[in-house]
């Protein structure tokens, strides 16, 4: 039986994450914080005393505690002192809670145990009529996957955006013939979308799939894609709003 050795968090991180939840750990300084986030322009000083109903020097205390550890920004009015939210602490928060959980540790490049029998390759000219018997609009990094020479499913990754800085960032599909599915033709054409995307310097790949495909979800978080949201009443589907799920994979970055 192979032992799993957990990847610890760098000791820079683990003591960075700890300061700021320990000073979190203060139910005034969290009601402190919703206060000033919930506040685009900002709170002085003496307004945060009077909302959160203690004395001044409590709530300055409070204040500069918090922006110690980088949750608040500072700065001076007249006499007054106006405290904003520092707005990478909306995102840095978050990330710390999903590092120590788990959430953002190592993922698995791809699926494994591909089967034999499935050859996934470039999409040629001659094969649209296939992919089309499949599915409408596959573009971008296309592969199609045969059986015996018939086509059976194929995968695309198109940018989202022709601005430069989302050079790196796809939105992916991967679709399977009915009469196929549970052979592990996703499986191959998955394997061989985010090894390519990799090579290619990809770094964001992401999808939306109905929360009812769960045969779907599993497949790509086999490939190391993460749930990010729900996106509610996102389409129709057979007369119905229907929910779906954004996962999304992130790449090696250099």
């Amino acid at each position: 039986m192979t032992t799993v050795v957990p990847v610890l968090l760098p000791e820079h991180e683990a003591a960075t994450y700890a300061g700021w939840f320990a000073c979190l750990a203060e139910p005034m300084r969290v009601k402190l914080l919703h206060a000033v986030a919930t506040s685009p322009r900002g709170l002085t000083v003496g307004a945060l005393t009077e909302i959160l109903g203690t004395s001044q020097s409590t709530c300055s205390h409070h204040v500069r505690k918090l922006a110690e550890v980088g949750f608040l920004h500072l700065r001076k009015e007249g006499t007054a002192t106006v405290v904003t939210i520092n707005q990478a602490c909306c995102s840095g928060l978050p990330h710390a809670a999903d590092a120590v959980m788990g959430l953002l540790a190592p993922r698995p490049c791809c699926p494994e145990n591909l089967p034999d029998d499935v050859v996934v390759r470039a999409l040629h000219d001659d094969d649209w009529d296939s992919v089309r018997r499949i599915a409408k609009w596959p573009a971008g990094h296309r592969w199609v996957a045969e059986i015996g020479g018939e086509v059976v499913g194929w995968a695309a990754a198109v940018p989202v955006s022709e601005r430069e800085c989302y050079r790196g960032v796809a939105e992916t599909s991967v679709h399977v013939v009915e009469s196929h599915r549970g052979r592990g033709v996703g499986k191959a054409l998955m394997h061989k979308q985010v090894t390519e995307a990799d090579a290619a310097g990809l770094w964001t790949l992401q999808t939306s799939i109905f929360t009812d495909d769960r045969a779907s979800i599993a497949l790509h978080q086999s490939a190391g894609y993460r749930t990010v949201g729900i996106r509610e009443r996102i389409v129709q589907r057979d007369g119905a709003w229907q929910d779906a799920v954004l996962l999304e994979r992130r790449g090696p970055v250099d």
